[in-house]
């Protein structure tokens, strides 16, 4: 029980919302502009991108084992530095390396079951594999894309444009333009999550070397760049009822971009100072993009 339970600390359930439900709003997206909705499509595709996201946060664990030490011993946080499972000993050490190995392996299953079995379309595979390729190389050496200043975008289109896309592909087999001004806001917002999780780690990973865009840029001015892409994000949702989502939904935004502004003023205040402070804004930041996500989940179940 005690090796389940440890598991499912690695695993991190409920950071699965965040690919999850940007998936949902490509099916969503689909069944509103073709009428098309397959539920054994939807089934597979959230099993294949729980298993990416699986890979993704095992091979982190194992290769941020050092940050996530150091981090423990600044305090630690609920966003940020790993589950410490490695650290308290409940797993050997290269547990989540094979966990990572054998999620992505069963990912390409679904990918397989997906192609073949439902006729999804020829890009099926390539976008599977390409989800593949960036999250279980965000962390993993040595392409290890959150030492080299381009994670956070990584992490950004994963969580907004691929899954959005993939969602709406599998479902009718091509594209539409308003799958790319609905994920924008959404990219830029997941972009803003993950700038803001690197606080609480910024010295245990200044300590270890990791080049994240925190650790290279410093947090004063990763706050000038939190601040922009907010910005940024609020015109992205203006775009997107411009590009065509139903206009009612905007009044729908209006708390999740009153919340946004609540946790940018905060930043650009330098509140992240405070530790505690710090957690709080973290957890409103994660509700922007979940926010920002449902909200146009419910435009279209709404008003199609």
């Amino acid at each position: 029980m005690g090796r389940f339970l440890a598991w499912i600390r690695l695993a991190r359930p409920p950071f699965h919302v965040f690919g999850v439900l940007p998936l949902a709003l490509g099916d969503m997206l689909a069944w509103r502009a073709t009428g098309t909705f397959r539920w054994g499509v939807a089934a597979w595709s959230t099993l294949g991108i729980v298993l990416i996201m699986l890979g993704t946060y095992f091979a982190g664990e194992y290769w941020d084992a050092a940050e996530d030490t150091l981090s423990g011993g600044y305090g630690g946080s609920r966003y940020a530095g790993g589950s410490g499972v490695i650290q308290q000993g409940l797993l050997p050490r290269r547990a989540p390396l094979w966990g990572s190995v054998v999620a992505m392996v069963l990912a390409i299953g679904v990918g397989m079951v997906l192609w073949l079995g439902y006729r999804t379309g020829p890009w099926t595979m390539p976008f599977g594999l390409l989800g593949i390729f960036a999250g279980f190389f965000y962390s993993t050496r040595p392409l290890r894309w959150v030492s080299r200043g381009v994670g956070e975008i990584w992490v950004a289109f994963c969580y907004s444009w691929m899954p959005v896309a993939v969602g709406y592909y599998l479902q009718v087999g091509r594209l539409a333009p308003q799958v790319h001004w609905l994920a924008l806001p959404i990219a830029l917002t997941m972009f803003n999550v993950i700038l803001l999780n690197e606080f609480p780690d910024y010295p245990a990973d200044v300590a270890a070397g990791k080049r994240n865009l925190t650790a290279r840029l410093g947090r004063d001015r990763a706050t000038l760049v939190y601040a922009l892409v907010a910005v940024a994000g609020w015109a992205g949702v203006a775009l997107s009822y411009a590009e065509g989502a139903p206009q009612p939904g905007l009044w729908l935004h209006l708390p999740t971009l009153g919340l946004s502004l609540v946790v940018t003023l905060a930043v650009v205040r330098r509140r992240w100072q405070d530790r505690h402070a710090l957690e709080r804004m973290c957890l409103g930041n994660l509700m922007v993009n979940l926010g920002t996500t449902a909200t146009y989940i419910a435009v279209f179940a709404l008003w199609g």
